[in-house]
């Protein structure tokens, strides 16, 4: 392996984080709820966890949900939310590209008589505030815009976002998994209700996810047991990888401004690089206004498939899309939306940096890629006589 560039699919745990989780597998093993010393080692290893969460995102650490992923996070926010509050309306918006996790639990709604529509985005994956205005109705129980597109690297007006909903009543949730950690999130600043999160895309582990839910809402649990997370999320908290995430929380606070200016340089140059030397290709997503990890680029007349796997050959690891829908290999729904015909949609490749990434890894993708650009465009019969 000469670069890992998919860590927005699976990110590597930081060693630090790793040596925190490592006693809660062999010497503190005590279940939380166990009224004993063992179980009270767990459950103060736990609520410490909370604190550093709560610390990222500038909430109160009663408001703070573990799961056992951001999208067990948004299943909760989404379907609890709707469950809880169904005597308001029938009525779910989101943007046009959400994840593809987000999408479905709002599809699966449709079932049960709510009704779901999307606001428009622009070029750049930003969602249209006008649409987003008039398709909210009084009728609308929750309104959902992520935080940052994890596969363009758009970041979101969720501010302006929240305030639409909470003027027609509505509560407002976000999925922050791609924007945890790479650029400040405050939940009071944005006024949020709902906040989904995820500890691998910080360089905790995987498996662990939470929810903020600020204090004013009680979503309906959609896991019912023992009433575990102050009743919002039963079954037996996963101690070492809530362990894990809280020391990956603190890591990400402590490091977010010197991290973010280095991965942005590194983004920059790639994008560069790629889109100067080699003809007909573009960047996908907003130019500046992106998280500094992502770097997403679309060449024309080839399939990203053929693209990764070519890449994978030479020991480059990256991705065509959110990851989570990658097996459908179907053009990906947030390029559509964007204006894409598929065909364009099809040739785009998701560069995801991260902490072990350096230029020297950056400067081989940009020496390797343009050749394989190159043989690719000549087998292909699309591709114009002046590119082969």
């Amino acid at each position: 392996m000469k670069a890992y560039l998919d860590n927005g699919s699976g990110a590597p745990v930081d060693p630090r984080v790793l040596q925190e989780m490592l006693p809660y597998y062999t010497e503190h093993v005590g279940n939380p709820s166990s009224f004993h010393s063992e179980g009270f080692k767990a459950l103060k290893a736990i609520n410490r966890a909370r604190e550093e969460v709560a610390a990222l995102i500038n909430a109160d650490p009663t408001e703070i949900t573990f799961t056992a992923s951001a999208t067990e996070a948004t299943n909760l926010a989404i379907i609890g939310t709707a469950n809880r509050y169904k005597n308001k309306g029938n009525r779910i918006i989101s943007s046009a590209v959400e994840h593809i996790s987000t999408v479905n639990i709002c599809k699966d709604l449709t079932r049960s008589g709510w009704e779901y529509e999307q606001a428009s985005v622009d070029r750049y994956g930003l969602v249209n505030l006008d649409i987003l205005d008039q398709i909210t109705t009084d009728k609308t129980v929750i309104v959902t815009v992520m935080a940052a597109n994890g596969e363009i690297g758009t970041i979101e007006p969720i501010k302006e976002a929240a305030a639409i909903a909470h003027a027609k009543g509505a509560y407002f949730h976000t999925d922050a998994t791609a924007a945890l950690g790479k650029i400040p999130l405050d939940v009071k600043q944005i006024d949020t209700d709902l906040m989904t999160l995820s500890s691998n895309d910080i360089n905790g582990p995987k498996g662990v996810g939470a929810l903020y839910v600020k204090k004013t809402i009680r979503p309906r649990p959609v896991i019912i047991g023992g009433g575990q997370e102050q009743g919002m999320r039963s079954g037996t908290e996963n101690t070492p990888g809530i362990v894990g995430f809280g020391k990956a929380a603190e890591l990400a606070r402590q490091e977010l401004p010197e991290e973010s200016k280095r991965l942005t340089e590194l983004r920059n140059h790639l994008i560069k690089g790629l889109t100067t030397t080699i003809p007909e290709a573009h960047l996908n997503g907003h130019p500046t206004n992106r998280t500094p990890n992502n770097a997403n680029v679309r060449f024309s007349y080839i399939e990203g498939e053929a693209l990764t796997l070519s890449l994978d050959d030479v020991g480059v690891q990256c991705n065509t899309g959110s990851a989570c829908a990658a097996k459908t290999l179907e053009p990906s729904a947030c390029l559509l939306a964007t204006g894409l015909k598929p065909e364009d949609a099809h040739g785009s490749l998701v560069f995801t940096l991260g902490k072990a990434n350096n230029k020297e890894q950056i400067d081989y993708v940009i020496q390797v890629l343009p050749d394989i650009v190159k043989r690719l465009r000549a087998m292909s019969s699309i591709t114009p006589q002046e590119l082969k």
